[in-house]
Parts: C-alpha cells; structure tokens; sequence
C-alpha cells in the first residue's frame, strides 16, 4: 500500500529529495567564498559532529574493529574524495549539470560488483551501463568549448568514487544500517580530510557570511540530516517507491539552481542526462526484478545508488 501524501515517510522522502539536489547550487555559492579544500572539510566537519551528536538517539553502535579498513575506504572515497572532486568540478561546471553527471555513480557501483562481488553482469546491465555513460559523455561535451570539459570529467571522477563507495559499504551492510555506515564513513572522512585544517582556516577567516553559512548548511541538512531522513523514509516505504524517487534528484536539482542561481541548462546537456538516468533506471529495475530478497533488513536505510551531493 502506497503512503499517504501527507504522512511523515512520503515527507522525509521528499525532503531527501529535495535536500541533496539543493546541495549542487548550495556548492557553487560556498565555492565562491570558500575555495574548495575549505568548503570540503567543513562540510565533512560539521555533518560529522551532527551525525555523532544524534548518534545515541539512532541508537547507532561502534563499528567492530574488522570493519575499520573498509570504512576507511568508504570515508577516503564516498566523503573525503567525492567532496573535493565534486566542489573542484563545480568551479567551472553549472551546478544542475553537475547533478547530471553524479547520476551515473551506480553504474560504477554495479560494475565494481560484478568484478569483486561475483554479482552477475547480464545484458541488461551492459547496456544499461552503456546508455548511462553515453549520457554522460554527451554532459560532458556540451560543457566543452571544444572536446570534453576538464571539469566535467573531475566531476565524472566524483561519480566513480561516490560507486566505489556504494560498493565497498555492501559488505558493511550485512551487519550495520545504512545510517550507521554513514556515520561511519563521514567520521572517517573527516579524519582524512585534516590535511585541509591550514587552507580551512585562512579561508574561513577571510570568507564572507553566505559562503560560510552555505558550509553550514550542506553540513547540517543535505549531509547529516539527508541522511536521517532517508534512513526513515527508506526502513518504511518499499525499495521500489524509494529507489524511483532518486531519480528525482537531478531533475529538483536543475529546477532549484535555476531558482537559486538563475542557471540555465544547455538542451544537449539535458538531453544527456536525460539519456544518463534512463540507463540507470534500466540497471536498478533489472536488479529489483532478479534480485529482490538480496537486500537484508540492515539494508533499510542505506542509500544505494544515491544522487546524494
């Protein structure tokens, strides 16, 4: 049974939505004022004290000391790198294209799967993949002058990353929840970025109020309570109804740094990502279909595949 429009989990979905997209533009306005080594560990810092702080309430446990390495992994990949990839891309890069191109991150998760996981890699899957980065490739172009955008192919980098990290944190659901993986890898994350604190600081002291206040932000909602509420929403709708309301993401994304930042995308680059998700929407429909009991119940709330910004 569907949830009701107005019921708790359909609005922590849309939030979720809404949140991550709205962190693409929120990027570009901290950039301006920040750099991007400040803009990322302060981001990191802060959805990193917020996670710990509402850590007891979740009732999230330690991690088990054989788990360090691959949280580690998921920290230097899903946090520490995504971030500095991500905001380093969107220097140049318009903030709803970036969006485009993140979208493509769970084709580098499924086929990290296929290569160290034993996950089958059928034809649905090739072709999928193969659609998704076609995609891409076209985002890509359009933000060239001639050839591909240095840029855009950073932000490409931030996508493969952020799939590194979907994969190696599947291990670490069999035994914690998806908001515990999180925590984890953002702590981690945080950890790794410390080389950062010297160009943090002289940055911060100089910053003007919006790029500070943009730091917090990101920190605060689309990073630590993004992830909260996904993690609600998730543990009570069905996977398909919260799976498809990721690929909402780019699509809000564009629409709110239009608004934000009165950015307009290029036909082509829409066309592209509109060629990117259909890929994606292929892969995770083939996997929901042959593979529906593979998730376990501490699964509920881990992204997977997530535009998450």
């Amino acid at each position: 049974m569907s949830a009701p429009i107005a019921s708790p989990r359909f609005l922590a979905l849309v939030g979720t939505v809404v949140l991550w997209a709205s962190a693409f533009p929120a990027i570009r306005v901290g950039i301006d004022g920040l750099g991007v080594a400040a803009l990322s560990f302060l981001r990191l810092l802060i959805a990193a004290v917020a996670l710990l702080a509402v850590a007891p309430f979740a009732k999230v446990r330690l991690p088990r000391r054989g788990d360090l390495p691959l949280i580690t992994l998921c920290g230097a990949t899903g946090m520490t790198a995504y971030q500095v990839l991500l905001n380093w891309g969107e220097v140049h890069v318009e903030a709803g294209t970036a969006s485009l191109l993140i979208a493509i991150a769970p084709v580098f998760s499924v086929l990290l799967g296929s290569l160290f996981l034993g996950e089958r890699l059928t034809r649905t899957i090739v072709v999928g993949s193969v659609v998704a980065l076609a995609g891409a490739a076209v985002v890509s172009l359009a933000e060239g002058a001639s050839g591909f955008s240095v840029s855009a192919l950073v932000i490409l980098a931030a996508a493969v990353v952020q799939g590194v990290y979907h994969f190696a944190s599947k291990p670490l659901l069999r035994h914690h929840t998806g908001l515990e993986v999180a925590t984890y890898a953002m702590v981690a994350g945080t950890v790794l970025a410390l080389p950062l604190i010297p160009a943090t600081w002289h940055a911060a002291v100089h910053a003007p109020a919006a790029a500070l206040a943009s730091a917090a932000y990101l920190g605060l909602l689309p990073s630590a309570l993004g992830f909260v509420i996904w993690a609600y929403a998730v543990a009570r709708l069905p996977l398909a109804v919260s799976t498809a309301a990721l690929y909402l993401v780019p699509p809000v994304a564009l629409i709110v740094s239009f608004v934000w930042l009165a950015e307009v995308p290029r036909p082509i680059a829409l066309a592209g990502g509109a060629i990117s998700v259909a890929g994606v929407i292929l892969i995770s429909r083939h996997q929901r279909n042959h593979h529906p009991t593979d998730v376990p119940v501490v699964d509920a709330s881990e992204p997977q595949g997530a535009a998450c910004a």
